[in-house]
């Protein structure tokens, strides 16, 4: 099985007080993102892509070592701009594309390997990981159909009241047959709050062509926990302290 993974580290972490960008934060003991590209490396992924942006050069620097390929997002509009900057890297790759985002230190290896067998048994175009938190605030909310079946995912700042007390949430990793990925991003546009470009509205899209869509609820939401504010950090900081004794 072919397999490709983009990791997203373009980001400047807006809500936090350093100016480092967010995914060079350390945590037990090296940046968030090594992290997330170890853990890649363990699937283990045919091709690892890295979108940088903000401070590029420091991000690039920091991960030298490991063997990855980056990709420059120059302007930040959104997730699925981001993936989409992946394109000419991965031209001659076919195969399946997990993306996440690169700020997810505890994800497991295994997993990410049991969401992309669940992606494969189901033979989906995309697949999105989800997760049932009792404080969603933030996070994009999964919206189903009344068979449970996956309709689209909602950025809260797009959500009303409503699908706003959805408590299953997008983690913010995906799996997709790399070809079909970049066919629908090219029908995504920027109609939302944000003026952003929403990988997230790839779901709506495969949907809307008759593609197959799926989820895959992950057991523990610690796992898919970002970093986006001091406390966050300073919370996954206890995590890994916690898990080394």
């Amino acid at each position: 099985m072919a397999l490709a993974a983009v990791i997203l580290a373009a980001g400047q972490g807006t809500r936090m007080t350093s100016d480092l960008p967010k995914v060079l934060h350390s945590v037990g003991g090296k940046p968030i993102v090594s992290h997330v590209i170890d853990t890649v490396k363990e699937i283990p992924a045919d091709r690892i892509c890295v979108v940088v942006g903000y401070k590029a050069e420091m991000v690039e620097d920091a991960c030298k070592e490991t063997g990855v390929e980056f990709v420059l997002q120059e302007q930040q509009f959104g997730t699925g701009h981001a993936v989409l900057q992946c394109k000419k890297a991965l031209e001659n790759f076919e195969g399946t594309m997990i993306v996440l985002n690169g700020d997810v230190p505890a994800l497991r290896s295994s997993t990410i390997r049991s969401f992309i067998g669940h992606h494969q048994a189901l033979s989906a175009s995309a697949t999105v990981l989800t997760a049932m938190i009792s404080d969603p605030t933030g996070y994009g909310r999964i919206v189903r159909d009344e068979g449970r079946a996956l309709l689209k995912i909602v950025e809260e700042k797009d959500a009303s009241p409503e699908i706003r007390k959805i408590r299953e949430i997008n983690s913010g990793l995906f799996c997709f047959e790399k070809s079909e990925l970049f066919r629908a991003l090219g029908e995504v546009n920027r109609d939302n709050v944000q003026n952003e470009y929403y990988l997230t509205d790839v779901i709506a899209v495969m949907k809307k062509n008759g593609l197959r869509v799926g989820a895959y609820c992950v057991e523990d939401c610690g796992e898919v926990a970002g970093v986006n504010t001091d406390e966050e950090l300073e919370s996954m900081r206890k995590h890994f302290e916690g898990t080394k004794l």
